[in-house]
C-alpha cells in the first residue's frame, strides 16, 4: 500500500481542532450550562479523541515526507524538535497556571480551589513536587492530554517508519500494545500516588489510527468509508450510543437497559480509552466525513474562520484555553453565577481565543511578507535592517 502523496493543506482537520479546543475549554468548566451541549453528551467519547486522532493524523501527513526523501535521522530530528517545543510549552502552562490557582485560592481565602485543581501537594512541598512536575508526573487538573501528547510524539519516529514501510503491521503493532496494556494494567505513574489520568500506552492507539489516515486516505478506503453499509452501521452505533446517554440524564429509562448489556458496557472507562469510547468516535469520524467532503465550499464561509484559524494554531490557543477555563471557573463561582453568567463567560472565552488565534495569524503572515520581501532588498538594507 503507498501512502498518499502530500496534497494542499486539509481544512477539515484546522476546523474540527478548533472546534475540540472550544470544546475542551467548555468542558473545563465545571459547573457549566454550556458544557451540557458538548460532544460528551451526547455520545461515549469526547473532544480528547478528536483531539489526539488529529493529532495522529496531521503528524502523519507532516513529517512523512521529510521522512521519505531525508531519511529517518532528519526526520527524527524534526520531531524531537517539535517535542522540546512543547515540552517547554507544558512547563511555561504548568508555571502559569499554578501562580493563577495559588493567587486565587490566598487571595480570596478558598483553599478548595487548591485541592480541585490538584495543586495542594505542590503548595506543601514545591521543592519536590515541581521537580516531578518537570519529568511529566504531576499536573494539575486539566492538564493531563498536552503530556500524553508529547509522551506519543515523542515515540512517532519508530512508528512513522513501520506506517511507510508496513502499514498494516504497525497498527497491529498499536493494536497489541493496546491489549497488553489493557491486560498487564500498564499506565504512566503519578505523583504522589496513582497514574496518568489519560493512559498514553492505550489513546497511542488513536494516535496510530489518525496517522495511518493520514498516509493511506485511497479511493478505495474513502469508497469504504462512503458506502451505504459503512454507514448505516456508524449512524446505528450513534443511535445506540445517544440512547445510553439518554439514560444517563433520565434514570427511569434504566429499566428498558438489558441487565447484560449493562454489565457488559460499564464502566465505559476514558483513561485506558474504552471500546465503546474508541468506536464510537470511528463512527462520528465516518459520518463526519461522509456530510463534510475535503474540498466542501462551507469553509470559505466567514462563520467557519474562526474555529479553521483556532484550529491552525492549536498549541498557544490550548494553553490559553486551560488558564481562560479557571478563570471562568472563578468567576462562575465567586459570583455565584446563574446560567446567564455561564454563558457570557464561556462565550467570553471563546471570543478572547478567537480575537488571540486571528493575531498570531496576522503576525504570522506579516512574517511570511517580510521574509518574502527580504531577498529583494539589497545588501547594504539588509544588513542595516531590522532583522
Amino acid at each position: 500500500m503507498r501512502a498518499a502523496p502530500a496534497t494542499d493543506r486539509d481544512l477539515r482537520l484546522d476546523f474540527f481542532r478548533g472546534i475540540a479546543l472550544w470544546l475542551i475549554f467548555v468542558d473545563h468548566i465545571p459547573s457549566n450550562i454550556v458544557n451540557s451541549f458538548t460532544l460528551r453528551n451526547f455520545g461515549f467519547s469526547d473532544a480528547a479523541e478528536a483531539f489526539v486522532f488529529i493529532s495522529g493524523y496531521t503528524a502523519a501527513f507532516v513529517y512523512a515526507r521529510a521522512m521519505r526523501e531525508r531519511g529517518f535521522f532528519t526526520a527524527s530530528g524534526r520531531i524531537l524538535r517539535r517535542v522540546w517545543q512543547l515540552y517547554v510549552a507544558h512547563i511555561f502552562l504548568f508555571v502559569i497556571f499554578f501562580a493563577q490557582i495559588a493567587y486565587v485560592a490566598r487571595t480570596f481565602q478558598n483553599p478548595l480551589f487548591a485541592e480541585e485543581m490538584n495543586i495542594v501537594e505542590l503548595l506543601r512541598e514545591p521543592d519536590v513536587t515541581f521537580p516531578q512536575a518537570m519529568l511529566l508526573r504531576f499536573n494539575p487538573a486539566n492538564m493531563d492530554i498536552l503530556p500524553v501528547y508529547i509522551l506519543l510524539l515523542l515515540g512517532f519516529s519508530p512508528l512513522l517508519w513501520l506506517l511507510l514501510r508496513a502499514p498494516t503491521l504497525a497498527l497491529l503493532v498499536s493494536a497489541l500494545l493496546y491489549l497488553m496494556a489493557r491486560a498487564f494494567g500498564w499506565n504512566m505513574p503519578f505523583y504522589p500516588a496513582g497514574h496518568w489520568v489519560i493512559n498514553p500506552f492505550h489513546w497511542q492507539l488513536l494516535f496510530a489510527i489518525g496517522a495511518w489516515c493520514g498516509l493511506y486516505v485511497t479511493p478505495r478506503l474513502t469508497r469504504v468509508l462512503n458506502s451505504p453499509i459503512t454507514l448505516g452501521i456508524a449512524i446505528a452505533y450513534l443511535v445506540f450510543a445517544l440512547a445510553i446517554i439518554l439514560t444517563w440524564r433520565v434514570p427511569q429509562l434504566e429499566d428498558y437497559v438489558p441487565r447484560w448489556l449493562f454489565h457488559f458496557m460499564y464502566p465505559i472507562d476514558k483513561t485506558n480509552l474504552d471500546v465503546l469510547r474508541l468506536v464510537h468516535f470511528l463512527a462520528l469520524a465516518v459520518v463526519t466525513v461522509w456530510l463534510v467532503p475535503r474540498d466542501w465550499s462551507g469553509f470559505r464561509s466567514p462563520l467557519l474562520r474562526p474555529a479553521i484559524v483556532c484550529g491552525q494554531h492549536s498549541l498557544p490557543i490550548f494553553c490559553l484555553g486551560i488558564f481562560l477555563s479557571f478563570a471562568g471557573h472563578f468567576i462562575i463561582t465567586e459570583r455565584a453565577g446563574g446560567h446567564l453568567i455561564q454563558v457570557l463567560v464561556s462565550l467570553s472565552g471563546l471570543g478572547i481565543m478567537t480575537v488571540t488565534a486571528f493575531l498570531l495569524q496576522w503576525y504570522q503572515d506579516m512574517e511570511k511578507r517580510a521574509a518574502a520581501y527580504r531577498p529583494m532588498l539589497p545588501d547594504a538594507d539588509i544588513a542595516g535592517g531590522d532583522v
